[in-house]
């Protein structure tokens, strides 16, 4: 298995809106926090990647400034929801391919720059041209899902039940309040069947790790979370029917991660997935192999993905509760699973937790099941 690194250092700031803050405001604290967290100081980064969706020229050159670190190759990526992730899987190859014994990964999105609603997305899309949101194209899907399986939408309010349980012990989520399904339901209506509670809120933050070759963890000696599979996909271009219970970009990203490990489903103890809305969370159950295709409903409402079963999905809140800096959300995942691994987590540490997945996809584009994916697999390394 070739060494594709592994995090020893990682910090986050709380997501919210951080409207008076820069993007080297809002990158600067969590780097920081990522080196004071494994000892390590700003010149002793070898190369820098940096993900984000709207932050501009030269994003991680402005954050890394700022604490010193200059002269280094510095890999800016903008991927959509997906950046902060490809960020990761980018410090990965450096790893792999022997360009650097130690990596630092940002993820850092400011959304409040645009005052509000849905994300823009880019007019000469077809789709996004006569009218295609993000909750739109999710609506579809939760309205189709609801169709096929037989159920009522009390159904998806139960996964921002779970979502705001999970994220009210997480104190660096949006939402720390939990809620029910009754005042789920009772909100605001967006796209029927979502309302307000089903979707993740928009908001700003920023998440760092620092990866370093086994070699190097050896010979600094510390614990960390190594990186078994680091899988990115971008959407293949179809035309006529899409089955919208199938998002092909996650199952064939998944299987590829799963192989990569040498590792199955049933191996893992947590997954922090894209649940952007609260159909996705079901959707990717079944995409992810968590469980057969079929039985999302089952595995949520037998209690299999919380606190007590046997696999914690989003013990973060997910980005229904932990909120959604695009850019940012992918690294986010990451540093939440490294906590996890290494026993960090505090008041939502999963017991023995030893294995995690990250997922994350990214984009609307006419013709496609998303833009970009990307899936991360993670062990305890002692």
């Amino acid at each position: 298995m070739s060494d594709l690194g592994t995090i020893i250092g990682a910090g986050m700031i709380p997501m919210g809106k951080h409207k008076t803050s820069s993007y080297v405001g809002l990158a600067v604290p969590a780097v920081r926090a990522a080196l004071r967290a494994c000892g390590l100081k700003p010149g002793d980064i070898q190369t820098v990647t940096c993900g984000h969706a709207f932050g501009g020229m030269l994003t991680g050159q402005r954050i890394v400034k700022e604490i010193g670190i200059g002269g280094v190759p510095v890999v800016n990526t903008d991927n959509a929801c997906s950046g902060g992730a490809t960020a990761l899987h980018l410090a990965t190859r450096d790893i792999a391919e022997g360009r650097a014994d130690i990596v630092l990964a940002i993820g850092v999105d400011k959304l409040t720059q645009f005052g509000g609603g849905t994300l823009p997305l880019v007019e000469e899309d077809p789709e996004v041209a006569r009218g295609m949101v993000m909750p739109a194209l999710y609506a579809m899907r939760a309205r189709r899902y609801l169709h096929e399986r037989g159920e009522t939408p009390e159904l998806l309010a139960g996964v921002s039940v779970k979502a705001r349980r999970h994220g009210a012990a997480n104190p660096f989520a949006q939402f720390r309040k939990e809620t029910t399904v009754e005042e789920v339901m009772a909100s605001r209506p967006i796209a029927e069947p979502l309302t307000l509670l089903q979707c993740c809120p928009t908001g700003d933050g920023a998440a760092a790790a620092v990866v370093v070759s086994e070699r190097k963890r050896r010979e600094l000696g510390l614990p960390g979370a190594a990186i078994r599979a680091s899988v990115l996909h971008s959407g293949k271009a179809t035309t006529g029917f899409r089955d919208m219970l199938t998002p092909e970009i996650t199952f064939h990203s998944a299987a590829e991660a799963y192989e990569q490990a040498g590792m199955g489903a049933d191996a893992l103890d947590m997954v922090e997935l894209h649940d952007a809305f609260s159909i996705a969370e079901l959707i990717y159950y079944e995409a992810l192999g968590l469980c057969p295709r079929g039985d999302s409903v089952k595995l949520l409402c037998d209690g299999a993905t919380s606190y007590g079963g046997r696999l914690v999905v989003n013990p973060s809140g997910g980005l229904l509760a932990k909120g959604h800096p695009v850019g940012a959300s992918g690294m986010a995942q990451a540093v939440e699973a490294f906590w996890h691994l290494t026993g960090q987590a505090g008041a939502r540490q999963i017991d023995g937790a030893r294995r995690a997945l990250t997922h994350v996809t990214g984009g609307g584009i006419s013709g496609m099941d998303h833009g970009a994916c990307t899936i991360h697999i993670l062990e305890a390394a002692a």
